[in-house]
């Protein structure tokens, strides 16, 4: 017998102590939670407080009926954790799930049931969604059925990128929408594999970073409602209702069928960090798909109901998530729960980062008051294993809790910034009163960031849920009829001006107006301080015909149209020059507020304001006009934008420029293509220097550099 063999003969832990139903069992470690391969055998272990027994049911693989039903021997219970190692087990061909026994009284927060078998909520895989839009047998008793993982990808050398948040362009995605039309021409529509080929997209695009919509596992036909004018049903497209937190999503999966959903995703990852992508996942941790005293229970309800969810004196669930269920987030196992999720997708996924939906949430304490020093932030912004890991919040909730600016962010926390989006859209239709508010928002927002430096901000104008930026520019109104509630939901401020038609229109100058609109939210969005963030497709004129909130659009009100990335070929250049643009001046990019202190290089402040003359900028409430100029350290270009949502034009007078320097036109956008925008670096010089003469709705963007030399002189 060699060493090693002998080595595990000897492993004590290797040898059963007890038999449960047939098999041979022993007590499990109580960490890690989950279920985990050991020598000889899978270690379950689950957390209960208040269960008065638990039974690990183990089914063969896609069989309706249990194989077996082993109850955790009390010596096997270690404070609130019952453990088992069950020996001779075929991992790869079970599923498992847990009767947690106990008492059922909703008033004082308990449901157990030990007639329901319940999802491991520590489940790296689940079945029984396997397949995107497959009708599931809901006569099958056990649903979400958790599955044993492995974890032996082979991650060769594949480490975090670490790109400095100052430098990210992030790009937001859905996973299946970005693929699944049919013009996507990938071999695997709508899954993670389909997202991989188009890689090579994203990186001329010069995105270096894809923020993903939810991939956690999640029920994609849990949604009664069908579209009241075609009888399509609809579903749980954006997969904002989480069925299990450890568990990448089948249906995402070309393989999830077959349980390899896991190494899919984990090819993607690898792939995008190839390319210099980071990946920043979507995630929901202020509520569960389980809703209300009068939804679904499918594990947390029934493992442990009063711990994990914010419940009234009653027993009732209060709802800050505005979807039936607040989850406790700052109860210390619900703590260590999320602590435990990012630090699997981080360590086990290499992700990058994290966006949190309403993150507000997770600053409220067990009855919803906002904690002053809310311990799950500070956790997570101080973890080890999240040292590097980028964290967004979505700083509000559906309780009314707004704390844009005002986040708990211990240095770590950067926030989508809704106050940008609102200032930059109101500015783009023309309104009254923004200009002032507009300046401080394309300067990093100092006065809600102004310890925390530029990147705090994370600036858009469009996500997900909302317009898109064609129909930013193209409707007044949300139309949202075709999901079944009437038009009543989805947001009613959108900010938007359709250009003088409602919809799609066949007048030439809306169209070239709403074209232009487009260019310039691009043009502000890429040349202000902060992490830009673009919404998938908007760089193609994508439309949703007016739907501000396809949650439940699973067709191509939702999915990406490959067919306009050449329809829409000017749009799109003009959105990678101007990402270009953004990479190539890093003075776009400074991670540290303006504050109009000279530059010694150059003798001009680092920020200086301008309206039609030069060094005078008009601040008055009716104004629609505003230029600013940028000057980095060094031998850095002087970047100058001239933003106009005026009806009429405008002459400009430039602020002159020191040391042979002159203006050069990169992009106007009141300008005929090719000559809309210019590849950085191939600026042409004005032929004027000290006038520009911008159109109406148009911005315009000039680079002071020294002349080019002449190729005479060769």
């Amino acid at each position: 017998m060699s060493e090693a063999s002998s080595d595990q003969v000897l492993r004590v832990d290797a040898y059963p102590t007890h038999e449960v139903g047939g098999y041979r069992v022993r007590a499990g470690k109580p960490f890690p939670f989950g279920a985990n391969v050991v020598p000889g055998g899978v270690s379950f272990s689950v957390f209960s407080d208040q269960a008065t027994s638990m039974t690990l049911v183990i089914f063969k693989r896609g069989e309706p009926e249990p194989m077996a039903e082993l109850e955790f021997p009390e010596e096997f219970r270690t404070g609130s954790v019952f453990a088992m190692t069950v020996f001779g087990l075929d991992h790869e061909n079970i599923e498992y799930g847990y009767r947690a026994d106990g008492p059922f009284d909703p008033a004082t927060g308990h449901r157990f049931d030990a007639r329901q078998v319940l999802s491991d909520p520590y489940a790296r895989l689940i079945a029984g969604r396997d397949v995107w839009g497959v009708e599931p047998d809901r006569s099958r008793g056990y649903q979400y059925r958790s599955r044993v993982c492995l974890q032996d990808f082979d991650w060769a050398d594949d480490t975090p990128l670490r790109i400095p948040a100052e430098d990210l362009v992030v790009y937001e995605a859905h996973v299946r929408g970005f693929t699944r039309h049919p013009s996507s021409g990938v071999t695997a529509p709508g899954t993670f594999a389909g997202l991989r080929e188009k890689i090579p997209y994203l990186k001329e695009l010069g995105v270096n970073c894809i923020e993903l919509l939810p991939v956690f596992e999640f029920d994609e036909s849990d949604n009664p409602r069908s579209n009241p004018e075609t009888g399509e049903k609809l579903y749980d497209y954006w997969g904002y209702n989480t069925v299990s937190f450890f568990a990448p999503k089948a249906g995402y999966a070309a393989t999830g069928r077959y349980g390899m959903q896991g190494d899919e995703f984990r090819t993607l990852i690898k792939d995008l960090h190839a390319a210099g992508i980071e990946v920043i996942l979507d995630v929901v941790f202020n509520h569960t798909a389980e809703g209300n005293e009068m939804g679904p229970t499918i594990s947390f309800k029934g493992l442990d109901n009063a711990t994990y969810y914010m419940l009234t004196p009653e027993g009732y669930y209060f709802n800050f998530s505005g979807t039936g269920n607040t989850v406790n987030c700052n109860h210390p196992v619900v703590r260590n729960f999320v602590l435990d999720c990012l630090r699997h997708w981080v360590a086990d996924y290499h992700i990058d980062g994290f966006r949190f939906d309403l993150a507000a949430i997770l600053g409220r304490s067990a009855d919803g008051t906002p904690l002053p020093n809310p311990p799950l932030l500070e956790l997570l912004a101080f973890d080890p294993v999240l040292r590097h890991t980028k964290l967004i919040a979505e700083a509000w909730d559906a309780g009314g809790l707004y704390e844009v600016g005002n986040f708990p962010a211990y240095g770590r926390w950067a926030e989508w910034n809704g106050k940008y989006r609102d200032t930059v859209r109101s500015f783009l239709k023309g309104d009254p009163g923004v200009t002032g508010e507009l300046a401080t928002r394309i300067a990093g927002s100092p006065d809600l960031y102004s310890t925390r430096g530029t990147s705090a901000s994370v600036n858009f104008l469009t996500a997900h849920d909302g317009f898109t930026l064609a129909d930013l520019v193209s409707y007044n109104d949300k139309h949202n009829e075709a999901n079944g509630e009437g038009n009543n939901d989805g947001g009613n401020d959108n900010a938007s001006w359709n250009c003088g038609a409602e919809g799609p229109t066949d007048d030439p100058e809306v169209s070239a107006l709403r074209l232009r609109q487009m260019k310039n939210a691009l043009a502000i969005l890429f040349t202000s301080q902060g992490i830009p963030m673009l919404l998938a497709g908007d760089e193609v004129a994508r439309t949703q015909q007016g739907n501000n909130n396809t949650y439940c659009q699973d067709n191509e009100l939702s999915w990406f149209d490959w067919d306009q990335v050449d329809e829409n070929a000017e749009l799109l250049r003009f959105t990678r020059e101007m990402i270009a643009f953004r990479k190539h001046h890093r003075e776009l990019r400074s991670t540290s507020h303006p504050t109009g202190r000279l530059r010694d290089s150059l003798g001009l402040p680092d920020i200086s304001w301008h309206g039609e003359r030069a060094w005078q900028p008009d601040w008055s409430a009716e104004s629609r006009l505003l230029a600013v100029a940028r000057c980095g350290v060094g031998d850095e270009d002087v970047v100058y934008v001239a933003m106009n949502s005026h009806w009429e034009p405008h002459d400009l007078e430039l602020p002159a420029l020191p040391g042979g320097r002159s203006w050069h036109l990169f992009a106007d956008t009141g300008a005929e293509a090719p000559y809309d925008i210019r590849t950085p670096g191939t600026e042409q010089e004005l032929d004027n220097a000290g006038k520009y003469l911008i159109g109406p709705r148009s911005v315009v963007i000039l680079v002071g550099r020294a002349n080019d030399p002449d190729p005479r002189d060769d």
